[in-house]
């Protein structure tokens, strides 16, 4: 799939199904994430790794850069699928690609490169959270591209799983009350955000309703989920400004 043609290539893996919701209303995943991190004249290509779709290894050279998406799956769990993703995001991390992970797509960055993950010790985390920033930033060129990140960002969370220790070589980014790491980086080409920068707060309504009806969270913690997105907005400009900064810095 393309974005009106071009030279600059970046693969989505995506790690769930589409909802019916964002189906109807966006036509899939794969133009979330478009819309949010792609530009004009780049090729974006699909790989729905959870349905064993994984792009031809002889062909990574050719990426600038692969963003894998939140499942709800755990990525800690054993699935084949998984485990051949650990492999995959372990030879990108080898030869240096880009990579931007997404919730599960954080969590198992963290995993295939030496870090631990688990259930989060604080329970779901669903609905609008404030992230800090740490006081001082790593050295990664794609932070020092922005002109000023703000110390607190706000950003759409749902997850029930946590990084618990960042891979040996890893900087912490980011924080919240809530979570340890929310951010987390290594060099300038691996870079895990445990929130979603992507979802749109209809999209996490609609998620909202569909874990609470298979029981998957509570009444109390669903109406609290969405009384905290009608009282503010995500920081959607200012992540997509950091994520497109991550991507596009430089390429191998």
């Amino acid at each position: 799939m393309k974005i009106n043609g071009g030279e600059k290539r970046f693969a989505l893996l995506l790690a769930a199904k589409d909802s019916d919701y964002v189906k109807k209303v966006y036509g899939g995943y794969f133009n979330v994430f478009v819309k949010t991190f792609g530009r004009e004249g780049e090729i974006w290509d699909l790989f729905r790794v959870i349905d064993g779709e994984f792009p031809d290894m002889d062909e990574l050279h050719s990426y600038h850069g692969f963003v894998v998406s939140g499942s709800p799956f755990d990525a800690f769990g054993n699935e084949l699928w998984i485990m051949k993703l650990c492999f995959l995001l372990q030879t990108l991390d080898a030869m240096e690609k880009k990579v931007l992970g997404i919730c599960f797509g954080h969590q198992l960055l963290c995993r295939a490169l030496g870090g631990k993950i688990g259930r989060a010790y604080g329970g779901w985390d669903i609905g609008l959270r404030k992230v800090s920033m740490v006081n001082n930033l790593p050295p990664c060129s794609f932070l020092h591209d922005l002109e000023k990140i703000p110390p607190c960002l706000s950003i759409i969370e749902c997850h029930q799983d946590e990084v618990w220790e960042v891979p040996i070589g890893a900087e912490v980014i980011a924080f919240s009350d809530k979570t340890g790491v929310e951010m987390f980086a290594i060099g300038d080409h691996i870079l895990g955000i445990q929130g979603h920068p992507e979802y749109t707060k209809d999209i996490l309504y609609n998620l909202i309703d569909r874990l609470l009806n298979n029981n998957s969270i509570k009444r109390e913690s669903a109406e609290e989920a969405k009384l905290r997105l009608e009282l503010a907005e995500p920081d959607r400009k200012c992540w997509e400004k950091i994520c497109r900064s991550f991507l596009k810095r430089r390429y191998n």
